[in-house]
This record gives C-alpha cells, structure tokens and sequence, in this order.
C-alpha cells in the first residue's frame, strides 16, 4: 500500500486524469458487454423454483415438512434469468393434491405442463428430480386411555398403594394424523408432579400432549382427576422361639441361639392384627442345605399381611454326632 501511494505521488495530474479517464471507459465498456450479454435468448440455467402443495386443511395434515422447492432446468432471455436466479418477485408453483393421505409423492411429468405456462416466457427445459415427496395423514379423533406415568412418580419411603388409581375420565378424545396417534399406541401418561407421597392422593391435573406431538395432536378434555390411598409400612420386630422339626437323633444345632429375631414391615391398618398370632422360628432339617450343613430359618404363621421379612441369625450350622 506504501509502495502505490509513492507511485502515485509521483504521477503528475495530467497523467491521474489519464488514468480516471480510462478507468471509466472500462466500466463503461463492462456495462455496455453486460447489458448487450443479458439482453440475449437461448440461455440455459438450474434454478430452485418456489413450489407450494395445497390441500384441505380441515381434512388432512402434513407429518413431515413440505418441499417448498424443486430443481428446474429453464432457457431464455438473460434478464429472466437473473430475475429467476436472483429469485425477485418470486411466486410459488402451486400443486393441488385431492385426498393426499392416500399417496406419498407425486410424479414430476405430471407436473410439466402447468409448471411450463407458469415460466412463461422462460422455457421448462426439464424438472431434475423424478417425484416430489410428501407425508400428509387424514386428521381424525381416537380414544385413548389415560395412565399414570410410574416413572416419574414416587411413594415415601415405606409407603404402599392402598387402593386402586381412579382416573376421571378414564379415556380422552385425541385428534390429530392418523400415524401420529398410532404412536401413542392408545395411552396418554399424566405426570402427578409429586414425589414421596406420603398421603392419599386427590387431585385435579392439566391434561397434556407429549412434547415430540405438540403440533400433531389436540385434547378435547383440560384435565383430568387421579384419586389413590397410600398406607405406611411400619418397621417392627419380634423374638421368636425356636422349633426343630424332622430332626435325626443324630444331628442337633450347632451352638444354637436362645431366640431368633424377626424384623419385617406390616401395613399400619394390620398392626392390631398381630395380637392374634403367635409365631415361632421352625428349623426343618429336611431344607438343609448339605453343601455346607446349614439350615435356614422359617417363620410360622406366615401371614400375607408382612413384608421384607429377615431373621437374625438367618442360616444355622447343623453339628452332627458319631454314631
């Protein structure tokens, strides 16, 4: 840049207004080439032209975006061309499809006739892709079944279902395309947006469309209503007798305890229950395990109503005496 600075300070002006002179004589030159080229026909060009697919919005929607343009071959005038290129004053091709559910694309010579009077007078030399693809399903409205999403829920530590989960309405009216609600696979999740649930649950919930189906589907119902008891398991624990049953003479307890100690969970609704059993630790000889001479412990009654039993000590070693 110093170098030219230093070369045109030593011009003097008659040789500067020399050289703006030729300088505008180029451009104008380059203009007059440019403006003679694109006043020409019979040039050929690719251009992405506008397309729009039309079809009953009431009746059908599309599942994938729409093409809004397709690769054309045109010839003509070079100012149409530009204008083309330079996409000025664009307006779409239109393509009206009847019933679109019942097709996927449709062929590009179908198209070649309507498509040339519209280019008019630029000249359709060809269409460079065969079809033109679509994804429209018939909209319709299904039932589906609301459930509650168990992932995204969670009981208290300890805390049990006590009751059946009524769900008010049972079942929703979904509408949306038809390969959209198949996805559903005829059941809508409802988030209870709670965790450790510690009490009988009562509450009215917005109804929601997943998120990947947001624009698909609409509900026909707000909300719906999740009603379910819940019941605290207590921690408890018992000392409980021994009694060996099916014993050889042979064989007895290798330094057995005084008592075994149960612990368990029991469904606070049953604790008074309790008092109308007696329960005792039964070692059966005939559950040994013969690998190691041990036995395990077994609870006797066993009612339904006790969970996550465990004795202390659980296995006891079996001492056999020589005949």
């Amino acid at each position: 840049m110093a170098t030219l600075k230093k070369r045109f300070a030593n011009l003097n002006p008659q040789k500067i207004a020399n050289l703006k002179v030729a300088a505008l004589c180029f451009l104008a030159a380059a203009t007059f080439w440019v403006l003679n080229a694109l006043n020409k026909d019979n040039y050929t060009t690719v251009v992405d032209y506008p397309i729009e697919i039309i079809f009953d919005t009431e009746e059908f929607m599309p599942v994938e975006k729409l093409p809004n343009r397709i690769k054309i071959e045109i010839n003509g005038n070079g100012w149409d061309l530009l204008r083309k290129n330079l996409k000025f004053n664009e307006t779409p091709f239109l393509i009206e499809i009847n019933n679109p559910s019942t097709k996927t694309y449709i062929l590009s010579t179908e198209l070649r006739r309507s498509l040339s009077e519209t280019l008019s007078p630029t000249g359709l030399v060809s269409i460079l892709s065969d079809t033109i693809n679509f994804k429209i399903d018939k909209i319709v409205t299904r039932k589906v079944k609301i459930q509650v999403d168990t992932t995204a829920t969670s009981l208290a530590k300890n805390y049990r279902l006590a009751s059946a989960i009524e769900i008010d309405p049972p079942l929703v009216n979904v509408k949306g395309p038809t390969s959209v609600l198949q996805e559903l696979d005829g059941t809508l999740s409802v988030d209870l947006r709670e965790e450790k649930i510690n009490k009988n649950y009562n509450k009215i919930l917005p109804l929601e469309v997943p998120g990947a189906y947001a624009g698909f589907l609409s509900l026909e119902e707000e909300s719906v209503h999740i009603k379910f008891d819940v019941t605290q398991m207590l921690e408890g624990n018992k000392r409980l007798k021994i009694k060996t049953i099916n014993f050889p003479k042979n064989v007895e307890l290798d330094q057995a305890p005084s008592n075994i100690i149960m612990s368990y969970l029991i469904d606070e609704r049953k604790l008074a229950d309790l008092n109308n059993f007696e329960f005792e630790a039964v070692i059966n000889y005939q559950n040994r395990n013969r690998e190691d001479s041990t036995v395990t412990v077994q609870v006797n009654p066993k009612p339904s109503f006790l969970e996550n039993i465990k004795f202390d000590p659980e296995k006891l070693k079996l001492k056999y005496e020589k005949p």
